[in-house]
């Protein structure tokens, strides 16, 4: 039996997964037409989508047994009052890899104090500040879920002693794992660099607000590679500004591309990067759609659902 794919992530998408998907679906025993319009919406099984594509109202799409996101993020849809079928999220295993590297990357650099000898090529042998080894500089990841964890581990391997918050009790090996409000306020309390992997949800917008900040040791570093809303925008400068943080090197904001004439362009303690730490790659992330589909046509438990009441 064949099932009906409809591709629903917009023309733009499609370029990238023309390839990867159908031999994805083969690979994995499925035998599937994939349409990119479906004039009968009932008679479509499943739904591969991005915010962006062309569905607005699911409520059409009566016998379609899940609809399978193609971002880590769901944000923009999980309100959606018309989605009353199954909503799996992504968890592309190349994303997380390239997301581990981004923050890896991006924790050593400010660790090790680069900037300093990298922009300051000017004949003066400055050789007074020598950093810290990785054990010595406490590091704190917000968020433990698949991207969280693996930047966690990632960090941990390299002997940071790495702090791990989320919204419920975790237990994962090599770091120190905490949870609530109270969990927070201690990690924020030594933390030296903080990474932002939380999914945003109206609990976690301005996670990073004024209070929470200002817990901070002075001169600690922000890392922001997972939702632009999580911070504070006017607190964040009002901190840098005060020097109380060191720096914040942001990948994601509210607006994007982030608006020329923005702030954070020019400021002297900010790095924008324009939203490289984690892309979904067609190639994975075909495997895991796939799959997806395979278990829902086998009657096996869908990966990556999406809780509503949390929002993730």
């Amino acid at each position: 039996m064949s099932v009906t794919v409809h591709f629903a992530a917009g023309p733009a998408a499609w370029r990238e997964y023309h390839d990867h998907l159908p031999r994805a679906l083969a690979d994995a025993g499925v035998r599937a037409e994939i349409l990119l319009t479906a004039p009968d919406p009932a008679a479509v099984d499943y739904i591969v989508f991005a915010p962006g594509g062309k569905i607005q109202d699911f409520s059409p799409y009566v016998n379609c047994k899940a609809v399978l996101n193609l971002w880590a993020g769901v944000e923009r849809i999980v309100g959606n009052t018309t989605l009353t079928q199954p909503l799996a999220r992504m968890v592309d295993p190349a994303m997380t890899e390239s997301m581990v590297e981004w923050v890896v990357g991006h924790t050593l650099r400010h660790h090790l104090g680069m900037d300093l000898h990298i922009l300051s090529q000017d004949g003066i042998w400055r050789n007074e500040i020598t950093p810290p080894i990785a054990r010595e500089r406490p590091v704190a990841v917000l968020g433990l879920g698949a991207l969280g964890r693996a930047a966690g581990e990632a960090l941990a391997a390299l002997n940071f002693p790495v702090m791990g918050w989320s919204r419920t009790p975790k237990d994962i090996p090599g770091i120190d794992c905490h949870s609530g409000d109270a969990g927070l306020a201690a990690v924020l309390s030594r933390a030296e660099i903080v990474i932002l992997l939380v999914p945003l949800t109206s609990g976690t917008e301005n996670l990073m607000n004024a209070e929470r900040l200002a817990r901070l040791p002075k001169g600690a570093v922000i890392l922001n590679p997972g939702r632009g809303p999580l911070i504070d925008d006017a607190a964040l400068l009002a901190a840098l500004d005060r020097g109380d943080l060191g720096h914040a090197t942001l990948d994601v904001f509210r607006n994007e591309p982030l608006p020329e004439g923005h702030p954070f362009w020019t400021h002297p303690r900010v790095t924008v990067t324009p939203h490289i730490a984690a892309s979904t790659r067609p190639l994975t992330a075909s495997a895991v759609v796939a799959e997806n589909i395979r278990r829902g046509e086998a009657g096996e438990p869908l990966l990556y659902l999406v809780d509503r009441a949390r929002g993730y």
